[in-house]
């Protein structure tokens, strides 16, 4: 490795680890060159002189870090050795960890055994490389509702690491306008003045975007508290999901429906309502505790597990900033005019459980007996789905069983209260 780029690696990862997350580094926008790409090596790593084999490779270089036991910073990835038999992936960032996509399950009900294979847990990133060893979704060719190729899927299939995509001081998104000069995804991110722009969330890729044949929908606009990648055994992590915009097509179903399209057209798969106002069903999130209990009241009624998205027509980041919270500090619920989303359901990178999902479809009762089901407690297999407790717990970060009623139903019913 060439001197001047271990000093470019060294320099970026002094910066993150002193400001806890990855805008020390990206800052919004394009980040140095030589922390991803070798300029002058002569057998360089990956195509692009990527210091990869292929790009989300690179991107997982920093991403993911072996021998992390506790969730810590930026990284969104479990290595493989830090997981055995039994274990659960360690971060818990709100997008989820791809790792889940390497715990594959099996287990028997009445005679029959289901094999539960972990690339149904997310999105199927790319990343070849030796330390990561993610592959191709071997069932589906294109995406689930679309025609995104998955052989191309990897982290810049969303995000672009080359961050042109700003957000400029009157609230509109533009590739040009303004000089980035900060990251615009936290509570903490700075407003931009005249003549400057702040970085869109998460660096994800903007409406009109094209790439491996789609182009993009929509700008989604959402602040996330500073430090988002903690346990929830005590205080939930609130990620504030904006819907609000200046062109009424900024929202997060929009966005997904770039390569899952045919999830959002009446022919296709689209069932249950997506960026919809909840109307009256936001009476019905903020009673509903758990199973059994709705004496829940607005201002203590928000569920990490089942987040939504703020209505509106003009762009608010300061309402949202004022959401997003690490401490359990703001947990209003819902407003008639907020509204559903993918997110609401869905992580955004893999969950512990089937077409990531963030909490488990597959079993009658989320907590069995007072307790997560598992392999290791006595619970019925049918629940446990060949999980232990301990990762049980882990794919709903923590949270405590106590929380919710000795069996509790799936979380479908903080809308519907169906249980």
């Amino acid at each position: 490795m060439r001197p001047f780029r271990v000093m470019f690696i060294l320099a970026a990862v002094i910066a993150l680890a002193g400001f806890g997350n990855a805008y020390a580094f990206h800052s919004g926008g394009v980040a140095e060159c030589g922390g991803c790409h070798s300029m002058h090596s002569a057998d360089p790593a990956g195509t692009n002189l990527l210091i990869g084999p292929d790009s989300s490779s690179t991107c997982l270089s920093c991403h993911q870090q072996a021998g992390l036991l506790t969730p810590s910073s930026y990284h969104i990835s479990t290595a493989s050795a830090d997981m055995p038999l039994g274990t659960a992936p360690r971060q818990r960032t709100p997008g989820g960890d791809f790792g889940w996509l390497k715990k594959d399950y099996s287990f028997t009900v009445r005679g029959t055994t289901t094999a539960e294979a972990g690339q149904t847990h997310g999105h199927n990133i790319i990343a070849a490389g030796a330390s990561y060893g993610y592959v191709a979704d071997t069932d589906n060719p294109t995406a689930p509702g679309g025609s995104y190729p998955d052989a191309q899927l990897g982290c810049a299939s969303c995000h672009n690491p080359h961050g042109k995509y700003r957000r400029l001081p009157n609230g509109t998104i533009s590739t040009s306008g303004g000089v980035i000069v900060a990251s615009g995804s936290y509570n903490n991110s700075v407003d931009p003045a005249a003549g400057q722009a702040v970085g869109v969330y998460r660096l994800l890729n903007g409406n009109g975007f094209a790439t491996d044949g789609v182009t993009f929908l929509g700008n989604p606009s959402a602040v996330a508290p500073s430090t988002y990648n903690q346990s929830e055994a005590v205080n939930m992590v609130r990620v504030a999901y904006g819907t609000i915009s200046t062109t009424g097509h900024e929202n997060f179903g929009t966005w997904c429906a770039t390569c899952h399209g045919d999830m959002h057209s009446n022919g296709g798969n689209y069932v249950h309502p997506v960026d919809t106002t909840l109307s009256g069903l936001a009476t019905t999130y903020d009673s509903y505790v758990k199973s059994g209990d709705l004496t829940g009241s607005h201002s203590t009624s928000f569920q990490s597990l089942v987040p939504f998205a703020k209505g509106g027509t003009v762009t608010d980041y300061a309402g949202l900033r004022g959401l997003s919270s690490n401490t359990n500090a703001v947990l209003d619920g819902p407003v008639g005019s907020d509204q559903v989303t993918c997110l609401s359901c869905h992580r955004a990178h893999a969950s512990g459980f089937p077409e990531m999902l963030r909490w488990n479809m597959e079993g009658e009762f989320m907590t069995y007996n007072g307790a997560y089901p598992g392999t290791d407690n006595g619970a019925p297999v049918q629940f446990a789905r060949g999980r232990t407790s301990t990762e049980m717990l882990a794919a709903y970060y923590d949270q405590p069983a106590t929380k919710w009623a000795t069996y509790q139903r799936v979380l479908c019913n903080k809308c519907h209260a169906q249980d």
